[in-house]
């Protein structure tokens, strides 16, 4: 016999198994059923007609009546031809149903393609007004449901499209007809035409005059149409509620010119809505009363002022019954009334406030978390509306709420916290921070008026500092921090005690939350000025006698990081003698060898200089303090280094944000003659050792922007004196490069002749030999060329063949760190040329082409820009876009003659032009062009081959090559060994392939060996195909199986708080409301574990590996390399536009970062766990103070492999003998050393 039993691991892998629903295929060969059906699936079968028998008994009532037609029999006609040919734009949507297995798809497509030929046999052209008369006819003949449906559906369509004048016109035939099929559906069976019915009702009576909504008919109607909006079937009520609602929102003469405020029938509608919640809400069959006010809460905001009140009042009736789901509804109304912001003539202030303190009697309880939620969100939606109404009343009601609020911070609820926390800054925000101007101050004895609310709403938030609410101090925090910035400016001396009391508890030990504390002060030195809060916390910082822990020394970076429009006058006058006294101490103390307490007064006044961009942002009192303290800084500029960086960055920041008005400009301008001689010989000056080059900079920047707002004649002076020392023989070097940064940042501000003599001057430095002085003569260049004042553009035209002359002729002595101003200043130039200068671009194109290869980043960049701006001249010069680029090509193509270099970078050159006017260039100068690229693919040097496949993925992304697929294929083909050295292009450019062309398509034009590359693409995106498929199932199934359940328990379920100890329940108290509970009171909170994965809907851990996230690119970061290859976007270190690193003379940062292994490895990656045990030899090291060295199998995903199920055993059984091997010899040894 043979032995059975379990196959051994890893052979169950090699027997053939069916693969997934193909298990039949093992049938016989012969399947002529299957054929045969197969060819009569689309063919006439032999009957004379397929109609349906309702569509027969429709074609026949058709003849009988007023529309007759004659059929001709068609050879190449179906039944459908009506349909697939309608020219009516109306039935677009019922086109896509001749496909569907639905019987009511099928019944309407027949009846559209019936009524189609009718109205083509008659002759019509099939307008709206045709389908219209037709399908009116149709419907007062059909008998069926399933065919009435199909006509009520197509009618519902073109009435939405047809003239209005028509329906005005046909009103009471269409809607007695409407009316009739309405009642005699409305206890059937079937309801499926009741819907449309009803949809084809509201568009008719949406359609009609004012005048005819003072007919009773009308309203007669609309009352009908009012009594489906609680109907039993929900397809039925939608369709009602929603045209009721385009009714009352939506009607044509609501938008006319004459628009009465509200709609005739809103009032109609109110006492409907009202009636039935009164019939229904004492009843156990609640289902009505949630109809009607799902209906309420889309119509309230559309009803007159009388009719909001008895709504309002009926809503806080049914309230009472304190039933969860009817409770909630009815807030969502009340929601939704004030989130709609009704008009007073809708909701006036005083029904608004009423509504408020109606709604106090329903506060749920603090540990019901929906509802608290829900009311917290409604009382803050009414607050805002009131406060748009009248903001007195709106102020005068908020204590109230604010006390109600503050008590929710109570709540064992995090959320409720949340949004308590978030309702009290909203209202801040809304109601009081906009209407502070009119309230004035408010002072500690304030007892009338809005002044005394905002002084008890104070008050009650300050509470929240007690200890009580220790475990919400974050969420109080924000709170206060809020009321300052809404209030501080006018209200600051009833907050000075809550700022000492957050000083106090800023100085507890180990207070957790200084960071919001911090914020918080942070916004009263916002509002209030640092001024105000010194004196409430003073600094304790006096620069004698201090106490060295210096206890409010937090309050420096507080006031640095938030002081703004603010009193400059207050630097002057505080701090600054602050910070001198503190140098003054701080030498003092150094000179005596205290050098530790002389470091912290060094700090301590240096923080207090950082103070000063903030004091300088805004200031309120700029044109009388500023001379106060211009002179104080620029001595600082001269002697304090270290100041530098902060008093420039003070001076950009007056210019740039705080000059708003002339006279501001015209102030800090008149200082213009001191600020800048002292800028420019700091500049110049050699830095001192220690000195970091920051500082230069920001001296550079603030030049650049002082002379932004100083007079040209005084900018001219300046350069003059510039170009004097630059000319003078005693300079070093140093002193002649720091001149040249001047001039440059000089040039574009001085008038045309100072540009001239400027030009005469730097032009022997364009041909200097020294590097560095080459570039600055061209920054100088560039400088003139690209600035937009007219004495820029001016110089530019007077003297366009002298640049011209002078860039030609510097062609052969250009370095290569000059290369990137030098092509800038030739974009400002080519863009101001016309026909005449033809051939300087074409003289131009050879530099520009070598330079798409240059080391600089920016000289790429800068090339590629030229090249595009070369081809708009083109353009200009032709006016016919397609004959100037392809002239524009046959220019560029003359270098895929030449030299190996120029051939790469001209096909760099041809791939950005490509890409740029993609949607320009004609299909043959495409195909010539692609030819030429894909023999270059069969070169045998690299970089040719790489510039070339760089243009070939260009094309696939940009462009639709379906025609040119064949060559690039060819070109594929062709390529030699150099295939290895690119298998990550060739991956990427074969994925677009297979994405535009199929796999098969693909494969059978590649070569057999790179099928292997093919498959494996194929694989890789069925993969990320799937992926994204489960992704979305479990954000689908996460959504609808952890909401539904909530939902299904919740409706019906409610709970009864008891009272206090054995206290019982009062029925008749007022707040015994509150003792109806949604929420369980005995459910105790789940504590989540936090462990850092995330969870699908079933509880199982998501668990990704980093290469996961590598896998696959998404489309962003294809295009980003589309973009790379073309040239548009540039990888690497970010650079200035308009200033490069080295024009400072600054040695970069490293940029290297360490990857791979040997010399390469990154030295900060994280340790295996257990290296730390690892010994030279064998065995582990045990190490004092720490655990016992263990053997342990860690958790891969490749274990979970069934083939490697043998190999892993012995693995696993090796490391077991192995412990137990040396725990025998350790026993052994230890036996050894106790004898």
């Amino acid at each position: 016999m043979v032995k059975s039993g379990k196959l051994r691991s890893g052979t169950a892998q090699k027997i053939r198994r069916w693969k997934k629903g193909h298990s039949s295929d093992s049938n016989p060969e012969t399947s002529r059923y299957r054929k045969a059906a197969r060819s009569r699936y689309f063919s006439r079968p032999s009957e004379k007609s397929d109609l349906t028998v309702d569509a027969l008994k429709l074609h026949n009532e058709l003849q009988s009546g007023s529309l007759q037609r004659t059929l001709t029999e068609k050879t190449s006609g179906t039944f459908l031809s009506g349909l697939s040919d309608c020219s009516n734009l109306t039935f677009r949507k019922v086109q896509r149903y001749w496909e569907s297995n639905s019987a009511a798809h099928k019944e309407i497509c027949a009846v559209l393609a019936a009524v189609t030929e009718v109205i083509r046999s008659q002759g019509g052209k099939e307008t709206e007004t045709e389908y219209f008369a037709a399908l009116m006819t149709t419907l007062e003949a059909v008998d069926s449901s399933e065919s009435l449906a199909a006509v009520a559906y197509l009618l519902n369509l073109v009435m939405k499209r047809m003239p209005v004048a028509v329906l005005k016109k046909k009103f009471s035939e269409t809607a007695k007809a409407l009316i009739d099929i309405m009642s005699n559906q409305a206890n059937s069976d079937s309801l499926s035409s009741l819907r449309w019915i009803i949809s084809c009702l509201a568009t008719l009576l949406r359609k009609q005059d004012l005048s005819v909504w003072s007919y009773p008919s009308t309203l007669q109607m609309y009352h009908g149409l009012l009594s489906f909006t609680v109907h039993c079937k929900p397809k039925v009520r939608k369709a009602a509620q929603q045209g009721v609602c385009s009714v009352l929102h939506y009607s044509d003469f609501m938008f006319s010119d004459n628009a009465p405020v509200h709609h005739p029938a809103a009032a109609a509608t109110a006492k409907f809505c009202c009636k039935e919640l009164e019939q229904s809400g004492g009843s156990k069959e609640d289902t009505t009363t949630l109809h009607v006010l799902g209906l309420l809460k889309d119509l309230l905001s559309a009803l007159p002022l009388s009719s909001v009140k008895s709504c309002c009042e009926t809503l806080l009736r049914v309230m009472t019954l304190s039933h969860v789901l009817v409770t909630a509804n009815a807030m969502q109304a009340f929601h939704k009334l004030f989130s709609s912001k009704p008009n007073p003539a809708s909701m006036s202030a005083e029904l608004n406030a009423q509504i408020i303190t109606a709604l106090y009697d329903y506060v749920p309880s603090e540990n019901d978390l929906q509802p608290l939620l829900a009311w917290l969100a409604v009382m803050e939606k009414a607050h805002a509306h009131l406060s748009s109404l009248q903001s007195s009343l709106s102020i005068g009601h908020l204590p109230r709420l604010f006390t109600v609020t503050m008590s929710c911070l109570l709540s064992p609820h995090t959320q409720v916290v949340s949004a308590a926390t978030q309702t009290l800054k909203t209202l801040l925000n809304e109601c009081v921070a906009p209407h502070m101007a009119e309230i004035g101050s408010v002072l500690p004895n304030t007892s009338v008026g809005n002044g005394a609310c905002i002084l008890k709403m104070f008050r009650i938030v300050e509470e929240g500092l007690s200890y009580r609410f220790h475990a919400s101090w974050p969420f109080v925090l924000q709170i206060l921090g809020c009321f300052y910035r809404a209030a501080g400016k006018h209200a600051h001396p009833i907050m000075i005690k809550s700022l000492q009391s957050l000083s106090d508890l800023r100085a507890t030990p180990q207070f957790p939350f200084s960071g919001e504390l911090d914020l918080a002060v942070g916004s009263a030195v916002e509002s209030m000025g640092p001024e105000v809060v010194l004196k409430a916390v003073p600094l304790l910082i006096t620069g004698t006698d201090d106490d060295l822990e210096f206890p409010r020394s937090w309050l420096i970076p507080v006031i640095r990081d938030h002081v703004k429009n603010t009193q400059l006058a207050y630097f002057t006058s505080y701090f600054f003698p602050l910070a001198n006294k503190l140098k003054q101490t701080a030498d003092e103390l150094e000179q005596s060898g205290q050098n530790l307490i002389a470091k912290v007064y060094q700090t301590l006044q240096m923080q207090i200089w950082t103070m000063l961009p903030g004091f300088c942002t805004k200031p309120t009192d700029l044109l009388a303090s500023f001379k106060g303290i211009a002179r104080s800084l620029g001595m600082a500029l001269n002697d304090r280094p270290d100041l530098r960086l902060c008093i420039c960055q003070a001076l950009r920041t007056l210019i740039n944000k705080s000059c708003e008005t002339e006279e501001e400009k015209a102030e800090l301008q008149r200082f213009s003659k001191n600020f800048l001689p002292i800028l420019f010989n700091v500049y110049s000056q050699q830095p001192k050792p220690g000195e970091t080059a920051s500082a230069r900079m920001a001296v550079l920047d603030t030049v650049r922007v002082y002379l932004s707002i100083t007079e040209q004649a005084m900018v001219c002076t300046f350069l003059q004196k510039a170009s004097e020392r630059l000319s003078g023989a005693d300079n070093s070097e140093f002193t002649r490069l720091a001149v040249i940064d001047l001039i440059v940042a000089m040039a574009p501000f001085v008038d045309e002749a100072s540009m001239t003599q400027t030009f005469s001057l730097i032009k022997p430095f364009v041909e200097s030999k020294d590097s560095s002085i080459q570039k600055k003569a061209y920054r100088v260049l560039e400088e003139i060329c690209g600035g937009e004042s007219a004495s820029c553009k001016a110089f530019v035209l007077q003297n366009l063949e002298k640049l011209k002359t002078m860039l030609m002729d510097s062609l052969t002595t250009a370095a290569s760190s000059s290369k990137r101003p030098r092509l800038k200043c030739l974009i400002h130039i080519v863009k101001q040329l016309n026909e005449e200068h033809r051939d300087f671009i074409t003289a131009l194109l050879p530099e520009v082409i070598l330079c798409t290869k240059e080391m600089s980043i920016g000289a790429r960049k800068n090339a590629y820009s030229l090249l595009v701006e070369i081809g708009n001249a083109f353009v200009r010069f032709c006016g016919n876009t397609k004959d100037a680029i392809n002239e524009y090509l046959s220019h560029v193509f003359i270098g895929l003659t030449g030299s190996v270099t120029m051939i790469t970078c001209t096909v760099l050159a041809l791939t950005r032009l490509v890409f740029h006017y993609k949607d320009t260039i004609d299909v043959s100068s495409l195909e010539l062009l692609l030819q030429n690229v894909c023999l270059l693919l069969s070169s045998r040097t690299r970089d040719v081959v790489k510039a070339s496949l760089g243009f070939l993925k260009v094309l696939l992304f940009s462009m639709d090559v379906k025609v040119l697929a064949s060559h690039i294929m060819e070109g594929i083909t062709n390529m030699n060994d150099m295939r290895r050295h690119f298998r990550v292009k060739l991956k990427n450019i074969y994925t677009k392939l297979i994405r535009k062309f199929g796999f098969e398509l693909v494969k059978s034009m590649l070569p057999a060996d790179q099928h292997k590359i093919l498959v494996n693409i194929r694989k890789t995106e069925a993969r990320n195909k799937r992926r994204k498929l489960v992704n979305k199932t479990e954000e689908d199934g996460s959504d609808t199986e952890d909401e539904k359940p909530k939902v299904k328990a919740e409706r019906y379920n409610a709970w009864l708080k008891e009272g206090v100890s054995d206290e019982p329940l009062n029925f008749l108290d007022p707040k015994a409301a509150q003792r109806v509970l949604a929420t369980n009171p005995n459910l105790k909170k789940a504590c989540k574990t936090e462990h850092g994965f995330k969870m699908t809907s079933d509880g199982r851990l998501i668990i990704k590996e980093e290469k996961d996230d590598d896998d696959c690119k998404t489309k962003d970061a294809e295009m980003d390399d589309v973009l790379e290859e073309a040239g548009v976007k540039t990888v690497g270190r970010k650079m200035h536009e308009d200033l490069d690193d080295d024009d400072m003379d600054v040695n970069p940062a490293m940029k290297y970062k360490a990857g791979g292994i040997g010399i390469h490895r990154p030295l900060d990656r994280r340790p295996e766990f257990g290296t730390e045990y690892k010994s030279k030899g064998k065995g582990d090291v045990k190490k004092s103070g720490k655990c016992d060295p263990y053997a342990y199998v860690p958790l891969k995903k490749a274990q979970l492999n069934r083939r490697k199920k043998a190999k892993l055993q012995g693995q696993f059984k090796g490391m077991v003998r192995g412990a137990k091997k040396g725990a025998r010899s350790g026993s052994k040894i230890l036996k050894k050393r106790n004898a």
